[in-house]
């Protein structure tokens, strides 16, 4: 009898792939082991079992295995489950989902490792010079890493050189498999069992007692464990008893000391918890409502207008399914509201709280993931970003997601182009958990999906404390610039609110939707502006480094003194970024501590922590900040909340400009006067009469949401329609345009007048790839099933014309 296993391989290949295994290794593997499986000519990836059988694959010989990878399986029948739903409705391959689901660490691949040859004799007149070099560190050590020959070589072209001695029978190459994570072990002592009675341990004292430094080691741990009746770390010890390590290690080789490890989490919580707040009348209105909600409808939606006490609710909801024995997840569309959002949650649960998102190590995010598998109370409840939907829960009971109409829950790029909101409402339909969606500023979507009776909607319209809602006051540019009244970027009115606020001890908020100091640099004698080589795109300035940037592509260049063009010293900048705002405060408020939070300050780990901690601190007095600043960020001394420029947000060419700019615009406000003291919003615009300002000035979502469905159902979006965009990609300009114009062809044979385009997006070459686009509009009478299907196999019947190989083509299902 032959036996089988079909696995998911880490590369966006759409089919699974069969490899053989013995009859052992058949009754042993189930689906979610890892395995190392040989694939393509000599390279070894880690693949996941999904299904264990006994009928060999009609096209190839199946391989065999290389080496089982896992004493149990790492990932669960439900998370199988839930990478096929990604993988259907979002038209990837399973191994794209394989590799964003898995941490880095569990897919291990392969290294190409050179041995000398000992049995055949080195002639080396036969040898070039890298030849050479390359045999020379073989003598030295027994094996080499690809880059550690690179570093002796100094060339990238290694492999030309391995195989020149391949050939000559030199050396061999094999493709070897190394373990990614380590666990953290930490070393505790205990005293030898041969001074556990009293009499002992008074004898070993008095012998001790010409020896005062290892006296007062052992006294030390004597009265630690008697103190915290918790195993004492060798460190702890050290650090108590004021000694070096040598002293600690003198009584181990006396065996009156012994030692052992024990395997730590990386991320650890001490400190007291404290009981769950009570809620107020309104809060505990809106809780009976949400559980009577749960009893009929799988999903509520919570709209609480902001700093009415969401969290307080959904404290209350973690505590209730965390005593029922299950598991919570808490999503968040940004690790900058994961800072604040642990302190809270940490207060009332301590160490069933952990965190999972990007900006973790690989360690970190491994026991994270093995903490879920295994059920530890350390993840009861697991705070993340998008990723951690595909944490390998099983007993999964609640999912909140905070600020539900978040963009950053949709990933982009690369594959798969999920929205985790939507797909944490079909993981939780796998464990029959429920789904708790809560934001000030529902997207249009779901609050129409809650009109129509699909999920159950709760309102929450009272601020905690009965604190009023922000004033908001709207500011004429246009006016304010004829009557010159504007001092660089800021409106008089702005300054004096400012000015006001800092005499009153009160903390100011200013939102500018664009990091760096200046969009575009120009040269007022020929109007030339530096451009990105890679991208159509002009390099925005960054002051603080005085380079130009792409924001596309990373691509950096120092900032010009004359014209690249005519020569002429006379560069200006125009528009203007958070730098900017930052360097004008500094200039008219010299005395006060300005903080900018945006992509440029928080790359490291720990980045927003730092501002976040400084300004709830009051050491820094006004934060400029982008979109950042707008995601639920608690401050309780923001008295004013400045928005530099409203137009670029709603002048941008996006059918959901519009609602975003109310989104933005709406949560940035909701950071003013969260406590007695009622705060102040000034937002400065060419347009205050626009439509959506005026509904932002007096809270009108309604009015808003109106406005938008009734838009979106004459021009067919969504929620009325479906999208799905195809995006073509190559550095040949006119390559791109055919393969657009053949593909929107056959698209339009199938599906008429609802295909738009192709169209070349506003930034049409990003990284030397020209960009085009198509649009297919699905209605809600056809079937997307049907629909999807259709566009695979134009997609199939694309690739396989010659011509169009080349071109990478991207599905996005759902872009918006």
């Amino acid at each position: 009898m032959k036996y089988f296993i079909d696995v998911i391989l880490p590369i966006p290949l759409q089919k699974l792939f069969t490899y053989s295994i013995t009859e052992a290794e058949f009754h042993f593997l189930k689906p979610g082991f890892r395995v190392a499986v040989p694939f393509g000519k000599r390279k070894v990836y880690t693949a996941l079992v999904v299904n264990v059988h006994q009928n060999p694959p009609e096209v190839y010989e199946a391989k065999s295995i290389q080496q089982i990878l896992d004493e149990k399986a790492v990932v669960t029948s439900q998370q199988l489950a839930l990478w096929k739903w990604i993988s259907s409705y979002y038209m990837c391959s399973l191994g794209d989902i394989f590799r964003a689901a898995m941490p880095s660490a569990f897919l291990l691949e392969s290294e190409t490792v050179v041995y000398l040859n000992g049995e055949k004799e080195v002639d080396e007149n036969e040898l070039d010079d890298h030849e050479f070099l390359v045999i020379e560190a073989l003598g030295h050590q027994s094996s080499l890493k690809i880059e550690d020959l690179w570093a002796i070589l100094d060339t990238k072209k290694v492999l030309p050189v391995i195989n020149r001695l391949i050939e000559k029978e030199l050396v061999t190459v094999q493709e070897e498999i190394y373990e990614q994570y380590k666990p953290k072990e930490e070393v505790y002592v205990l005293l030898h069992e041969q001074f556990s009675s009293e009499e002992k341990m008074h004898t070993l004292l008095d012998d001790l007692s010409r020896a005062p430094k290892q006296r007062e080691v052992v006294m030390r741990l004597f009265s630690l464990s008697a103190s915290t009746k918790k195993p004492v770390k060798k460190s702890e010890l050290q650090k108590e008893s004021q000694v070096s390590a040598a002293v600690i290690k003198s009584l181990i080789d006396k065996d009156i000391l012994k030692t052992y490890k024990k395997q730590i989490d990386r991320v650890s919580f001490e400190g007291e918890t404290n009981e769950v707040k009570e809620l107020n009348e309104y809060q505990q209105t809106a809780f009976k409502e949400i559980e009577e909600s749960f009893k009929s409808k799988e999903v509520t939606l919570l709209h609480g207008v902001t700093s009415s006490g969401k969290t307080e609710i959904y404290v209350q909801l973690i505590e209730n399914e965390i005593a029922k024995g299950k598991q919570v997840l808490y999503l968040v569309p940004e690790i900058a509201l994961t800072t604040q959002l642990i302190h809270r949650l940490r207060h009332y649960f301590g160490e069933a709280v952990s965190i999972y998102h990007s900006k973790y190590s690989v360690n970190e995010r491994v026991e994270v993931w093995n903490n879920t598998l295994n059920n530890s109370p350390k993840t009861k409840l697991v705070v993340g970003a998008r990723s951690s939907i595909f944490l390998p829960f099983n007993n999964l009971g609640l999912v909140i997601v905070d600020e539900e109409h978040e963009t950053s829950y949709k990933q982009f790029d690369p594959a798969p182009r999920y929205h985790a909101r939507d797909t944490a409402i079909v993981l939780a339909n796998i464990f029959k958990a429920k789904v708790l969606m809560g934001t000030a500023t529902p997207a249009v979507e779901s609050y129409f999906n809650a009109k129509a009776g699909k999920y159950g909607l709760v309102n929450l319209d009272r601020r905690f404390g009965n604190v009023l809602m922000p004033e908001i006051e709207l500011i004429d540019l246009k006016d304010k610039h004829k009557k010159k009244r504007m001092t660089g970027h800021f409106s008089d009115r702005l300054l004096e609110a400012i000015a006001e606020a800092l005499d009153n001890n009160e903390q100011v908020i200013l939102f500018k939707n664009r990091r760096g100091f200046s969009p575009i640099v120009e040269c007022g004698t020929c109007g030339h502006s530096p451009q990105c080589s890679n991208c159509d795109v002009s390099l925005t300035y960054h002051q603080y480094k005085n380079e130009l940037r792409c924001h596309y592509c990373g691509y950096r260049m120092a900032m010009q003194t004359n014209c690249q063009a005519c020569g002429v010293a006379n560069l200006d900048s125009k528009g203007f970024g958070t730098q900017q705002v930052e360097a004008e405060l500094k200039e008219l408020f010299p005395k006060v501590k300005v903080g900018r939070m945006d992509l440029d300050t928080t790359r490291g780990k720990h980045g927003y922590e730092k501002i976040i901690n400084a300004f709830e601190s009051e050491e820094i007095q006004i934060l400029v900040g982008t979109q950042m600043l707008t995601k639920g960020l608690d401050f309780r001394n923001v008295g004013l909340v400045g928005i530099m420029s409203a137009d670029a947000m709603l002048n941008f060419p996006d059918f959901r400009a519009h609602e975003r700019s109310f989104h933005l615009m709406v949560q940035v406000a909701g950071r003013a006067g969260r406590t007695q003291k009622r705060g102040k919003v000034l937002i400065q615009s060419f347009n205050p009469y626009h439509q959506i300002l005026q509904q932002v000035s007096v809270n009108d979502y309604d009015g808003m949401f109106t406005d938008q469905v009734n838009e979106r159902r004459q021009y067919e979006y969504p929620p009325f329609f479906r999208l799905i965009k195809v995006t073509l990609k190559h550095k040949d300009y006119n390559k791109v345009n055919r393969g657009a114009d053949w593909l929107a062809q056959y698209l339009k044979n199938g599906f008429g007048k609802y295909v738009l385009g192709p169209e070349f997006p506003p930034v049409s070459r990003i990284r030397n790839q020209y960009h085009k686009n198509i649009l297919i509009k699905i209605p809600k009478e056809q079937s997307l099933g049907n629909t999807k299907t259709y566009i695979k196999k134009i997609r199939n019947s694309f690739e396989a014309v010659p011509d169009f190989r080349s071109i990478r083509l991207i599905i996005d299902v759902d872009n918006y």
